[in-house]
């Protein structure tokens, strides 16, 4: 596989739309010329993750991170910069040109690069075995279609089929090349103490298990033989990327109608998804019959605020899941509950009724969790006034743990007409219990909620370009001028075509007109004339590109051009000198009152070109000094004399500052 051509790179940026590449992974909403959501890197409730269509670029200001579609893949999926590209490229259908690349470019995959390719090739294989081959034909594909499946439905879960010799999979994946070590770490492969390999499954029907961008991620496996010794279901083990308690099952084909229903069905197994899923109801997932966690409910939440859990007729495992309501409500999530009749799941009934049916059902049916919880456990309480009085705590219990007061409220209420209490009683209970539970959380999450105090006190407001980006600190640090130097990389990088004005030259009094140029031009010559250079090593990248594409009378490369850059420091460092950080507050109502760097863009660039210099100035007799005073200079009389041309220039500079209106 060679490198992408540098013309498919610009026709991939051309085509894509960020606004619809972070809309598969994150929940947006309009916020003014910009969308808003919640962060998919940090836990949040309020949103700090923008994205401008207008610049085609992300900035989440809760982690810090920014940059293009590119990158944003980059960061969430952990895609390498060539496989987020071909991920757009699919997503786009733009055809790859590829350029020749030397062996030396073409080193092996990391370790979890590696993974991945190991788990699309198993995908393929079984895929391959269900439809090729006669045992996967008579035993798999039977299987899937006496479940009523579709080739088309089959087909849209990848579903597959392991063949039945033990060691199949594993030999065949050896003969074409794949390493014995990744066999092994992904769990495909089972290493006997003999050295024999072992596969993990065989004789099963495959269900992938996928990321939210569709990558496989690890496997389930249903036994077809009876065999009161083996699993019914086996899934892939715990790697370096699949952890089961982050995935959700059939969210990759969810999402995108998840986000327009607004609405998340969860179920509990992999059939119930597909069955679903086939009768049309299209927005529902599964947690692939492990508790819910947090995490997945995280997951869900970047998509929406709603879920609605269905479940069987099973009695005891319905209150075994009630947890999972609690979370669900903790982490701020709207939920609704509903009930399939005696008998069946949501497998069983998408498969007797049709789809308006099962809609009708699914509409009518779901009801929000008070009033079924308290008509479970209510059930088992019958006339016991403890036990009733059990009920009410343990739904006053889950009703403390949503964290909107006005949610509260209502359910409150609710509880208090359903349960036929005085709604003061309940209140007074209510207290107690929030209390209780917010010192529990207090206690358990001291350390995580300090940590996230101090990065969400400190996203800054517009004047605050001068903060250094988190994705670029190192050399932030290392440079002694790096607000200065900042202020110039940001007019070359915003402005470089806006034309400034400014004044005539003390010096020239005959040329009394105000003069005007372009900001960049205005930069690059102010820069060349005293030769100096940026001590940031990205800011002096940006400086060097744009300089030999100005000598060589090229168009300046934009913002958007450095935000696209394969360096992840370069994109971050553009992404974050493009944002308009005021988004996130009022600041006015703050009374923080800002420059509006646009509007005075002439004085703003002049005086930033000012003060750089001053600063390179300054620097430059303090070297001088610093040389004189540990006697490592020779002539002395030239050294005095160079740090007395320096302070005549700095103080001639300072006098043009003064004069900035």
């Amino acid at each position: 596989m060679g490198r992408i051509s540098q013309d498919t790179v610009n026709r991939i940026f051309e085509a894509v739309r960020i606004e619809e590449v972070v809309g598969e992974f994150v929940q947006l909403k309009k916020s003014g010329s910009s969308l808003k959501g919640l962060s998919p890197f940090t836990t949040e409730k309020t949103p700090s993750f923008y994205v401008s269509p207008a610049k085609q670029i992300f900035k989440d200001f809760s982690s810090g991170k920014g940059g293009t579609a590119v990158s944003f893949l980059m960061e969430h999926e952990h895609f390498t910069y060539p496989e987020a590209l071909r991920y757009l490229a699919r997503k786009y259908n733009i055809e790859i040109e590829e350029d020749e690349v030397s062996d030396e470019q073409m080193q092996a995959a990391s370790e979890r690069e590696s993974l991945y390719v190991v788990s699309e090739f198993a995908q393929n294989y079984f895929e391959e075995q269900l439809w090729e081959s006669e045992e996967g034909q008579n035993i798999g594909h039977s299987y899937f279609k006496e479940r009523g499946f579709t080739d088309e439905t089959m087909k849209a879960f990848h579903l597959g089929y392991a063949p039945s010799g033990r060691g199949k999979f594993s030999q065949d994946a050896l003969d074409k090349g794949y390493s014995e070590e990744f066999l092994v770490k992904s769990g495909l492969t089972i290493k006997r103490d003999s050295g024999d390999l072992m596969d993990r499954f065989w004789g099963r029907v495959i269900f992938p298990i996928h990321s939210l961008s569709g990558r496989t991620l690890g496997f389930g496996g249903r036994v077809l033989r009876n065999d009161k010794k083996t699993a019914k279901y086996l899934n892939s083990p715990e790697s370096e990327i699949y952890h089961k308690s982050k995935i959700l099952y059939g969210l990759y084909q969810a999402k995108g109608e998840i986000v327009k229903a607004d609405k998340c069905l969860l179920v509990e197994g992999y059939t119930d998804v597909i069955s679903l899923h086939q009768a049309g109801v299209k927005n529902v997932v599964s947690s692939s019959g492990t508790s819910l966690t947090v995490e997945q409910i995280r997951l869900i939440r970047r998509l929406t605020n709603n879920i609605t859990i269905l479940y069987d007729g099973d009695a005891a495992g319905i209150k075994a899941s009630f947890r999972g309501i609690d979370l669900i409500l903790e982490e701020g999530l709207n939920v609704r509950v509903l009930l399939f009749p005696d008998g069946e799941d949501p497998d069983s009934f998408a498969r007797k009724h049709p789809q308006h049916e099962l809609e009708d059902y699914l509409k009518e049916e779901e009801s929000d969790f008070i009033s079924f919880k308290a008509k479970l456990l209510m059930t088992d309480s019958k006339n016991d006034p403890i036990a009733k009085a059990n009920v009410i705590r343990d739904i006053v219990q889950s009703i403390a743990l949503i964290p909107d007061e006005i949610s509260r409220d209502v359910y409150l209420r609710t509880c208090s007409q359903i349960m036929d209490m005085e709604e003061k009683v309940l209140y007074a209970e209510l207290a107690q219990l929030r209390k209780k539970h917010l010192d529990e959380k207090n206690k358990r999450n001291k350390s995580e909620q300090r940590r996230m105090e101090v990065v969400r006190d400190n996203v800054p407001p517009p004047e605050a370009l001068e903060v250094a980006p988190d994705a670029f600190l190192s050399d932030a640090q290392d440079s002694l001028h790096y607000h200065q130097e900042e202020a110039l990389i940001w007019v070359l990088l915003n402005h470089p075509e806006d034309v400034i004005r400014f004044d005539a030259e003390p010096d020239n009094p005959e040329n009394k007109e105000k003069l005007e140029e372009p900001a960049a031009v205005f930069i690059l010559e102010e820069l060349a004339e005293d030769g100096f250079s940026f001590e940031n090593a990205v800011f002096q990248e940006v400086y060097s590109a744009i300089v030999k594409a100005y000598n060589n009378e090229e168009p300046l490369p934009s913002g958007q051009d450095f935000a696209r850059s394969e360096d992840q420091r370069m994109s971050s460092m553009a992404t974050d000198l493009m944002t308009e950080r005021y988004a996130l507050s009022d600041w006015k109502r703050k009374e923080v009152f800002v420059l509006d760097r646009i509007v005075h863009l002439s004085k703003f660039t002049i005086e930033a070109v000012l003060r750089f210099k001053v600063c390179k100035v300054e620097k430059m007799i303090q070297d001088i000094n610093d040389a004189m005073k540990e006697h490592k200079v020779e002539d002395v009389m030239g050294a005095l004399e160079r740090v007395a041309k320096l302070t005549r220039m700095r103080n001639k500079i300072n006098n043009r500052l003064n004069r900035v209106i």
